[in-house]
């Protein structure tokens, strides 16, 4: 007959070594694969740009088929890494993002409060950069995973709204120029700098207002204080002449009666005496309280004039940040966004509308001088419906293919032929403004993804290519954010993802 110990004290005892031994092979097994991780990564290693400086990052271009990301400045390529993006069912969706939220130090609720350093989230339903563990293979949950050293790297080089572009295959941007391409009004630059000097002025003016109108004040209380006293000074008078008077009205001596007269006399031109010196004060102060109010009235006109100049200058600015337009051959609409916001949505024409055109993203990348005629460069997507309307996604299970391979230039020819294809209206480009570098057109057989909308910039995802890791999450505004969060201080965690629990 066997016994069995059935008290949870006896019962936790029994089951403690095997406690122990789980923990101890979780400990192993993390550890290889942290090795495996190490040796996967020492054969991709992280390259950058070494024949000159490295400028401003102003796209990156993740590779899903070579996993691989490689980040632009204005002249090339600058920083080259490998990635994992998302396994089989939850693939990072191919298309074209930005970077809209910055987090050092980020943990998820969604995934056993995974610890995602340095990441740089792209979509509000959770897709983002961050440094995590490389096995040399898709393996995420659809974010684009980064060496750790990378990612801090370029968490320190890259702004809010750096486009980001997952692409089925390896594509690089080429230089092109098309009259289509948006430039910069003419004079732009120097009426922003003709307005911002309009404000520091202004704001001086206001300054130097408000220090008189305090002056002004200041010198009217002083004026108080003569006609104060000489106040004062009256009405002890006028008791004196008062005492005086009554005690002339008694019956007193002559000799006690003539000096009653004498003091009602001096009484009498102590008081026109002190009248004078009031009435002058009161002169001088009431012209110290117009001053008061003249300075009060300067200053708040020239307070309203600051105000007006700073609001010109901040519309300019906001003018001259980078704007991107959207043009949907699905939709036939053209979109323009600024700063994270709705711009302009405007009808845009087509040539041939049902014939494709793929998904192409010009970006605006330098000019010499302040109104230099932009330069502008080009990236071409594969993916999304052939001409035939079969969808036909790459392969990019193994996530090895072309791992080596330079990336294909894109066909600046036909990026020029699709623009070619397109008539925007000329109101429409008149309300067009902000042509600045790094801004973007973006032509597309897609609609603008329902990732597009508060606090992003455009989100399209070509629909041919597999979006199992956007699928499976719920977009949640960038204001309140559910997905994850960052904390102060870390803790032990189990390999497994969980804390340690007995």
């Amino acid at each position: 007959m066997t016994s069995r110990c059935v008290h949870p004290e006896c019962r936790q005892k029994r089951l403690r070594p095997a406690y122990l031994a789980v923990a101890g092979l979780a400990v192993l097994i993390a550890a290889g694969s942290d090795a495996g991780a190490r040796s996967g990564r020492s054969e991709r290693p992280i390259e950058s740009i070494q024949s000159r400086s490295a400028g401003e990052p102003i796209m990156a271009i993740v590779s899903l088929r070579s996993q691989r990301v490689t980040v632009y400045d204005a002249k090339g390529w600058i920083l080259r890494a490998p990635v994992s993006s998302g396994t089989k069912g939850r693939e990072t969706p191919a298309g074209i993002f930005s970077v809209i939220q910055k987090v050092e130090e980020h943990y998820s609720n969604l995934y056993d409060d995974a610890f995602m350093p340095h990441m740089q989230r792209i979509t509000w339903s959770g897709i983002a950069l961050h440094g995590g563990v490389l096995p040399g293979r898709p393996a995420s949950h659809g974010c684009i995973r980064l060496p750790f050293d990378f990612a801090e790297r370029l968490f320190d080089a890259t702004t809010m709204g750096m486009r980001v572009i997952v692409a089925p295959t390896d594509v690089e941007p080429v230089e092109l120029a098309h009259p289509l391409l948006f430039q910069p009004k003419p004079g732009a630059a120097a009426i922003a700098a003709t307005r911002t000097a309009e404000a520091q002025e202004a704001t001086r003016k206001a300054a130097e207002a408000r220090i008189t109108a305090g002056t002004a004040l200041r010198e009217a209380t002083q004026a108080k204080a003569p006609v104060r006293a000489a106040e004062n000074l009256k009405r002890r008078a006028e008791a004196q002449l008062a005492a005086a008077e009554t005690k002339l009205g008694s019956g007193i001596s002559a000799e006690a009666k003539e000096q009653a007269e004498d003091a009602k006399a001096q009484a009498i031109a102590k008081i026109a005496e002190l009248q004078l010196q009031w009435d002058v004060a009161n002169v001088d102060l009431q012209l110290r309280l117009d001053a008061v109010t003249s300075a009060r009235e300067a200053a708040a006109a020239a307070e309203a004039a600051r105000v007006a100049a700073a609001e010109a200058a901040r519309q300019v600015a906001r003018e001259l940040e980078p704007v991107s337009v959207l043009i949907s051959r699905k939709t036939q609409r053209l979109y323009v966004r600024q700063a994270f916001k709705p711009i302009l949505e405007s009808p845009v024409a087509i040539a041939d509308p049902d014939r494709p055109i793929g998904t192409h993203v010009f970006t605006a990348f330098e000019r010499a001088t302040d109104d230099a005629k932009l330069q502008w460069s080009v990236v071409s997507l594969r993916g999304g419906p052939s001409p035939n309307g079969t969808v036909e996604p790459l392969d990019r299970a193994r996530g090895n293919g072309g791992r080596d391979v330079a990336p294909a230039p894109t066909d600046p020819d036909s990026a020029k032929a699709v623009l070619d294809r397109i008539a925007i209206p000329q109101d429409v480009l008149d309300r067009i403004v902000g042509i600045a570098p790094r801004s973007s057109l973006i032509v597309t057989d897609e609609a603008p993804s329902s990732e597009t909308g508060k606090g992003t910039e455009f989100v399209v995802l070509l629909s041919g290519e597999p979006q199992g890791g956007i699928k499976k999450r719920r977009r949640s505004p960038g204001s309140d954010f559910r997905y994850a969060y960052p904390r102060s201080q870390p803790f032990w965690r189990s390999p497994f993802g969980s804390p340690f629990t007995w």
